[in-house]
């Protein structure tokens, strides 16, 4: 038997496609994957083939090629990467393999859709719009309200996603967050069936005031069984929205978890997703109110892996193949998780990347179980709104959340991206 991984190219992941090569190790299954210009990620598979991973249809042949050449059977497909979902999901209806339905797969990429799918449920959540045209959002936003955010109707990263507090703001930024909403996930397969459908709009919401958490949850035979919440400490007012400081397990207290919780599986409810991994974000009011922001139909970015693991002894990863081959998953979460946090570092400004400074140090310290830079010195980096990632992370536990805190300020401190 074998493991199939769709996959574009993600410097975080790296955690992430070690733990699919010893899974599939472990069982004797051998490791597949379909990338287009795979580099270091080919030392975790036994075979990769190349693929205009653009196209859901292409992608599809892909593996119908690759799997007649094969001796063994595929028992399972998995992705870890937003845009890949899609294709998921038709790999796995192609192979009839257990995996979200290719409708799920695309409310869960499609924001407007999502958003009118939460709607039909009845879930709280912000006032929405689209519109093409400044003049349209400035209509629009009459009936929202300010502040509103704007943002792509694909993609991820809050890349190209921008607060904006009054009308001239609006007009001032608008042009320019639609040009790279549009030009700036051209690569997405959803990117050209999307614009046909709608025309080049950017999705309005209401801003919702107060703290932002996210849920990591499998769903197993249409249940959700949450895994962790972790709690973003540090405010979130924008302009711009770059997640820097996570922490779990939250610090929010069990009645609203429990409301949180219904919330996720409302949502999963809403959009159809009845197996795999999600990553569920909510804003919540000072009234306690929790307001969902989205779901997505796989794993949390960045670190969050690492970090449930690292709180919970939950293996999301494994998780998920398990989900995805067939098999049971674990998912009894400890009565009292371990503190646990993650620091995503950002460069200040966008140039050439020349190194970071601080990590040795950093490393050195008890609290800290992984350090991961992303890019190597050469590379150009970004910053909001253009940037849909960190430039890389400082995973900490220790027995207390003041001691977690204490270090992540200690960390962000200590660590200086260089850029020329």
């Amino acid at each position: 038997m074998s493991i199939l991984l769709l996959h574009t190219r993600n410097l975080s992941r790296r955690r992430h496609l070690e733990r699919v090569r010893d899974y599939a190790q472990e069982h004797g299954e051998r490791l597949l994957m379909v990338m287009k210009d795979a580099t270091w990620e080919s030392d975790y598979v036994d075979r990769v083939v190349s693929a205009d991973t653009t196209s859901i249809e292409e992608t599809v042949a892909a593996v119908r090629a690759l799997v007649a050449t094969e001796d063994e059977a595929v028992n399972g497909v998995v992705t870890f990467v937003e845009q890949s979902v899609p294709a998921a999901a038709a790999v796995a209806a192609e192979l009839k393999l257990p995996s979200i339905d290719e409708k799920a797969a695309y409310l869960a990429r499609d924001k407007y859709a999502m958003r009118s799918a939460f709607g039909a449920a009845g879930l709280v959540q912000p006032e929405f719009a689209l519109a093409a045209t400044v003049d349209e959002a400035v209509e629009k936003a009459a009936g929202l309200g300010y502040p509103l955010i704007l943002k792509p109707l694909i993609g991820g990263g809050s890349k190209y996603v921008r607060r904006v507090d009054d009308e001239k703001e609006l007009a001032e930024h608008f042009g320019p967050l639609q040009k790279g909403a549009w030009t700036g996930f051209a690569h997405d397969p959803l990117h050209t069936g999307t614009r046909e459908r709608y025309g080049e709009v950017l999705l309005m919401e209401s801003y919702v005031p107060g703290s932002e958490i996210s849920v990591e949850s499998l769903v197993l035979d249409g249940e959700t069984r949450v895994v962790a919440v972790h709690d973003k400490p540090l405010p979130m007012e924008g302009p711009f929205f770059e997640e820097v400081y996570y922490t779990t397990p939250t610090r929010l207290p069990a009645s609203l978890v429990e409301q949180i919780t219904e919330g996720v599986d409302a949502a999963h409810k809403a959009l159809g997703i009845t197996t795999g991994a999600t990553h569920t974000e909510f804003r919540i009011t000072a009234e306690g109110q929790p307001y969902v922001l989205e779901t997505a139909a796989r794993l949390g970015g960045g670190p969050v892996y690492q970090s449930v693991l690292a709180s919970t002894g939950v293996d999301m990863v494994t998780g998920l193949l398990d989900l995805a081959t067939g098999r049971q998953p674990r998912t009894e979460v400890p009565a009292e998780p371990t503190p646990t946090g993650f620091y995503l570092f950002f460069a200040e400004r966008a140039g050439e990347l020349v190194g970071v400074t601080g990590l040795d140090g950093v490393e050195a310290d008890e609290r800290v179980g992984e350090v991961m830079l992303y890019g190597r010195p050469g590379d150009q980096v970004l910053v909001p709104p253009h940037a849909s990632a960190a430039h890389g992370h400082v995973l900490f536990s220790a027995p207390t959340f003041a001691a977690v805190d204490a270090g992540f300020l200690e960390f962000r401190d200590a660590i200086t991206v260089d850029v020329r």
